[in-house]
């Protein structure tokens, strides 16, 4: 059995049922009771034309769940004489899905999980396992998504830019339960990136193919976080870095620049250095600076600190921090790094403890706890 078929076609399947007249909600509960209909069964039967199977399945489920049900009577002026199975249309709504699962009616959360349902054809139990919650607590999230965006037109136009950070939110879920999510949103950009064309598209998917290609490197076996700096660069993905460098070019020279396509720049910069020491930090600046003026972000200031630091010295990179609110998460880790270069160690080591405190999650609390410990014993 192809999963991975099953679940390229989810979205144009779903998009047909849509354009034919069924509401959002009913016909992607339809499209679901077809991807188990066809796991049950082809593996013994494979269809001939897989897609042309899952829109007759789906159509049917559509129209058994329609007849059954007393306060959609009216609806059956639309359903009832059944489509002849056959050829489907070649038109591709992968394109408007994502606009309305990522509708600005929705929560962030609500839209990542109903795009990995709709577009990515993951079932309830996949993304549940994937944000650990339970099933009923995800099927009730998706419900309540389903419900909010059934009546919104199907062919209204989208906004690029909220789809594209519903991706990256996906994409920073990173792995849980049995579902790779990072692997999951790159492939669903790809997707994307061959329905529109738009250079923060391009922008996204090579930010992330960059990212990816150190994931190897990021913890040790011990399940323990290893900085940038200290991570096996010979143990990097140099296929997925190529194919991000190479993306990204193409997206920059059409001189359309966006925030996605400056982050990759800086993870570019950041894969192409042989060492730690060998990176490019004056260049680092100077995208932290257009990224900046992008989008005026305290979080990108904070790191645009940091890179300061490494350019111009552990001082400039204080002074410029010395400019952010220190309520920032990770502020006081970033602070006690740039003090800690800069020999302040009492200081650093401090901050170290207190970011320990703020830490987001036990992997980052225990790194931050270490880094605190070692300069403790080293002032002993």
């Amino acid at each position: 059995m192809d999963e991975a078929l099953l679940r390229s076609l989810t979205p144009s399947v779903l998009g047909i049922l849509v354009r034919r007249g069924a509401d959002f909600a009913a016909a992607e509960d339809a499209v679901q009771d077809a991807l188990v209909e066809a796991l049950r069964v082809w593996p013994a039967d494979p269809p001939r034309v897989p897609k042309s199977w899952l829109v007759t399945v789906a159509w049917r489920k559509f129209l058994d769940s329609t007849r059954a049900d007393a306060a959609r009577r009216r609806r059956e002026d639309l359903v009832d004489e059944e489509p002849t199975p056959g050829p489907v249309p070649a038109v591709d709504d992968t394109l408007q899905l994502y606009f309305l699962c990522a509708h600005r009616s929705l929560t962030p959360s609500s839209a990542v999980a109903l795009t990995l349902r709709a577009v990515g054809g993951l079932t309830t139990r996949q993304i549940a396992q994937a944000y650990l919650v339970p099933e009923a607590t995800m099927a009730q999230r998706i419900s309540r998504a389903k419900r909010t965006v059934s009546g919104v037109r199907f062919d209204q136009p989208g906004d690029v830019a909220t789809v594209l950070r519903v991706l990256y939110l996906v994409f920073n879920e990173g792995y849980s339960g049995d579902v790779d999510l990072a692997a999951e949103a790159i492939r669903l950009t790809r997707q994307l990136a061959g329905a529109i064309d738009h250079p923060e598209v391009a922008g996204l998917l090579a930010l992330m193919l960059l990212h990816h290609a150190r994931r190897a490197t990021r913890t040790a076996p011990d399940g323990s976080l290893v900085p940038l700096a200290e991570q096996d660069r010979g143990r990097w993905d140099t296929e997925s870095i190529a194919e991000g460098v190479e993306i990204l070019q193409a997206a920059l020279a059409r001189d359309r620049l966006g925030e996605f396509q400056a982050q990759a720049a800086i993870a570019a910069l950041h894969a192409d250095a042989p060492t730690a020491e060998e990176t490019d930090w004056v260049q680092i600046v100077e995208w932290y600076d257009e990224l900046a003026r992008l989008t005026d972000s305290p979080v990108v200031r904070l790191n645009r600190a940091v890179a300061i630091g490494e350019a111009d010295g552990p001082r400039a990179g204080l002074a410029a921090l010395s400019a952010l609110n220190d309520s920032l998460p990770r502020h006081a880790a970033v602070a006690a790094y740039l003090h800690e270069r800069d020999g302040d160690l009492a200081t650093a080591a401090r901050l170290y403890a207190e970011a320990a405190r703020k830490a987001p999650n036990l992997a980052e609390r225990d790194h931050l706890t270490r880094q605190a410990a070692r300069l403790n014993a080293r002032r002993r």
